[in-house]
């Protein structure tokens, strides 16, 4: 089957507004929205997208949900190295992407990702894929919350095969890992790239389905959180934590990455930066606290369901 690019986008633009529509219904305030659009000019990516972003809200300090729709005559290092046979493609790229920020420490930051590619070149046949996925990164854990995740994670792959679970789980432990520190990023989720496993048909059925679990999961994790009572240790510790998502998101993020490559617009690239962060040298949490407790009972690539 030839790959229907309108009917992802469609799907796309749909699951952006859906998404948008129950995040906003928890926290009270509008995303705001932001279009862009670029025309192509030679190697220059061309394009554009919708970014729905809150800043400040009632629940969620920062969080943007986007939408973009690019095109670029060179598919840019960061999606060829895996594939270097693909290397001077040009390419048609879409996806939504969103990454939330509650303000709320017991609330965990999470990140989804659906996205599909086609690298064509001509007198070539097409090369297409999906890729996508979701994490939930706690400062805080809760054994019930990460469940929640994992099993609405797997709930939506397993009508296409009980493979495709484990095998994403692993894939989102490996890929969501900061190697310069040795450690998970958070309590992972499921990840998958160049995938176009049983044909267009299939492979897009499989994306829409981790697409549409995100949601329910989601909503219901941080209206069980978003209430607790915190205090300026709690602040702290998530403000520490954030460091490492920034490190993940600058240093080894391959979405990151390609944007940038490709001359991709910033502002949209870097929203999933959190905006308030602390490093500090060498510092360890207290044995024995909730927040070394993290440390050692979630950021452990467990088996949740």
């Amino acid at each position: 089957m030839t790959p229907d690019s309108r009917a992802v986008r469609a799907y796309l633009t749909d699951l952006q507004e859906r998404i948008v529509a129950g995040l906003e219904a928890v926290d009270g305030n509008a995303f705001v929205r932001d279009e862009w659009s670029r025309p192509a000019d030679g190697a220059a990516l061309g394009g554009g997208g919708i970014g729905r972003i809150i800043e400040e809200g009632r629940v969620f300090e920062r969080g943007g949900v986007n939408f973009s729709h690019v095109t670029g005559a060179r598919l840019p290092p960061s999606a060829t190295a895996a594939r270097p046979e693909l290397a001077g493609r040009g390419f048609e790229a879409m996806g939504v992407s969103l990454v939330i920020h509650p303000r709320n420490p017991y609330c965990p930051t999470v990140h989804m990702n659906v996205r599909f590619l086609v690298a064509r070149r001509a007198g070539e046949a097409d090369v297409w894929w999906f890729g996508g996925g979701m994490d939930l990164t706690p400062y805080y854990g809760f054994e019930k919350d990460a469940a929640r995740f994992h099993g609405a994670c797997k709930a939506a792959l397993d009508p296409f095969g009980a493979a495709y679970y484990p095998r994403f789980k692993k894939w989102c432990d490996e890929y969501f890992h900061l190697k310069h520190r040795g450690e998970p990023r958070g309590v992972g989720g499921v990840f998958f790239d160049d995938f176009s496993e049983g044909g267009f048909a299939t492979s897009f059925a499989l994306t829409r389905a981790v697409g549409d679990a995100f949601l329910p999961a989601y909503a219901e994790i941080i209206e069980r959180r978003r209430d607790m009572p915190w205090g300026e240790r709690e602040r702290d510790w998530q403000c520490y934590r954030r460091g490492r998502y920034v490190e993940f998101n600058l240093v080894l993020d391959r979405g990151t990455h390609f944007g940038l490559q490709s001359g991709g617009r910033t502002e949209s690239i870097l929203m999933s930066l959190p905006p308030l962060v602390k490093w500090r040298y060498n510092w360890q949490p207290e044995a024995g606290s909730a927040e070394a407790r993290l440390m050692t009972d979630f950021l452990t690539a467990r088996e949740w369901v």
